[in-house]
C-alpha cells in the first residue's frame, strides 16, 4: 500500500511542486533545510492545508481529488507537532484516554496499557502533566496520537523543541514505537541523527521540490549524502543483542562481525547502531595490547577523496554490512589502501551510538 501525493502551491517567494509515492510501512523521513516545504507537505497530507488541484490517495482511499476532500477527523491520522498540546487539567492517563475513548470500539487496535508500556509511561499515569519534563510530555503526546489507532502517524519535528538531554531520553522510545506500533509514520526532520536512528527511507526536499527518495541504507552508502553535512559520514549497523558480560558490555551481531556495546535492551533484541566514520580507524594487522575491543575484519570496497584532507573508505564487514572510515590521504597512501584489500577496522565501544 502507498501514499500518493501530487500538489503545487505558490506563495510570495515560495513555490511547492510535489509528485511522490511513499510506501506505507515503517518510517519515511522528509529531510531538508528550514523553509524547504516539509511542514507544508505534511499539512497537505493531513488535510490541514487545502490546496487547489491537489491529489492525495491513501492506498485506495481518496482523501483529496477534484471536489473530493476528506477532513482530518475522517482520515484517522495521528499528529504530533514540535510543541505538545496536552490538556493541562488532565493527568497522563486522562490525556492518553482522551483520544482512545473517542475512537469507535471496532477501530481500536492499540490499547492504553500496551502504549503506556511502549513509551515508558506506566509509572507516570497518575501524574499531572504540568509535573512532567519536556521529554515526558512529548512521550504522552506520542501515546495520545497512537491511541486513536491511526492509519497514519505524522510527526512534525517532534524533538526540535527539546534540549539535548530530553532528545537523548526520548529517542529510544520513538525507535521502539516505530518498531512495535505497526503504524506507518511520516516524520519531518532537519536533524541527520534523528533520521539515521529512526527512518527506513528518506525523501530529500529542497526549495519545495523532492530531489530524491531512497532507502536509508542507500543514502548512507553515498559519500555526498546530505545526511553527512553536520557530523560527517555515518555507518548504520544492525544486529541481535547477546547477554551481558562481567564488564557490562553486550555482543551485537554475528561472531565474525561482532561489536561490543552498552545496552539495557533484552537478549535477542535487534538494535540499530550509528558509527561516525571519523571514529573508525584502520590497521593492516590485528593490533595487540590495545584498549579498543571492537576489532573487525573488513574488505575495502571503495575509496573516495572528499577533499585535500580526507578520504572516505567504505569497507564490507564479514556479515556484508558497510562500515565507513574517514582517514587522511597520507594515511591512505602510507597503508597502501585500495579496493579489495583485507584489513581491520577499530571502533571504540563508547563511539557506538544507539
Amino acid at each position: 500500500m502507498t501514499l500518493r501525493l501530487r500538489a503545487s502551491l505558490t506563495r510570495r517567494d515560495f513555490q511547492l511542486s510535489i509528485d511522490i509515492t511513499l510506501p506505507l510501512e515503517g518510517v519515511s523521513a522528509l529531510f531538508g533545510p528550514s523553509g524547504s516545504g516539509k511542514t507544508t507537505l505534511l499539512r497537505i497530507i493531513a488535510g490541514l492545508e487545502r490546496t487547489r488541484d491537489a491529489q492525495v490517495y491513501f492506498g485506495d482511499q481518496c482523501w483529496q481529488h477534484g471536489r473530493v476532500f476528506v477532513p482530518l477527523h475522517r482520515r484517522r491520522i495521528g499528529l504530533v507537532f514540535q510543541e505538545h498540546s496536552l490538556l493541562p487539567h488532565l493527568s497522563v492517563h486522562g490525556n492518553l484516554a482522551y483520544g482512545y475513548n473517542r475512537t469507535p470500539t471496532a477501530e481500536r487496535r492499540l490499547h492504553l496499557p500496551e502504549v503506556a508500556e511502549m513509551l515508558g509511561l506506566t509509572e507516570l499515569l497518575a501524574r499531572p502533566v504540568d509535573q512532567l519534563s519536556g521529554g515526558e510530555r512529548q512521550r504522552v503526546s506520542l501515546g495520545r496520537a497512537l491511541l486513536i489507532s491511526p492509519q497514519l502517524l505524522l510527526l512534525d519535528e517532534p524533538l526540535s523543541a527539546l534540549d539535548t538531554a530530553s532528545r537523548r531520553e526520548i529517542m529510544p522510545f520513538l525507535a521502539r514505537m516505530a518498531e512495535q506500533s505497526s503504524v506507518p509514520i511520516i516524520m519531518v526532520s532537519h536533524a541527520p541523527d534523528e533520521v539515521t536512528r529512526l527512518a527506513d527511507r528518506v525523501a530529500f526536499i529542497r526549495a519545495g521540490t523532492i530531489e530524491r527518495i531512497e532507502s536509508l541504507r542507500a543514502t548512507l552508502s553515498r559519500p555526498d549524502s546530505p545526511l553527512f553535512e553536520d557530523n560527517g559520514a555515518t555507518s548504520l549497523l544492525e544486529g541481535e543483542l547477546g547477554p551481558v558480560n562481567r564488564h557490562g558490555l553486550r555482543p551485537l551481531g554475528l561472531p565474525a562481525a561482532q561489536l561490543w556495546v552498552y545496552s539495557d535492551e533484552p537478549v535477542g533484541k535487534r538494535l540499530r547502531l550509528r558509527v561516525l566514520a571519523r571514529d573508525v580507524s584502520l590497521a593492516l594487522a590485528l593490533p595487540q595490547q590495545i584498549s579498543i575491543q571492537n576489532q573487525l575484519a573488513v574488505t575495502i570496497a571503495t575509496i573516495t577523496r572528499l577533499d585535500e584532507q580526507r578520504c572516505l573508505v567504505a569497507c564490507h564487514m564479514a556479515d556484508g554490512q558497510l562500515l565507513l572510515s574517514e582517514v587522511t590521504p597520507w594515511s591512505a597512501e602510507r597503508l597502501g589502501l585500495q579496493p579489495g584489500l583485507k584489513l581491520y577496522a577499530l571502533v571504540k565501544s563508547v563511539a557506538l551510538l544507539l
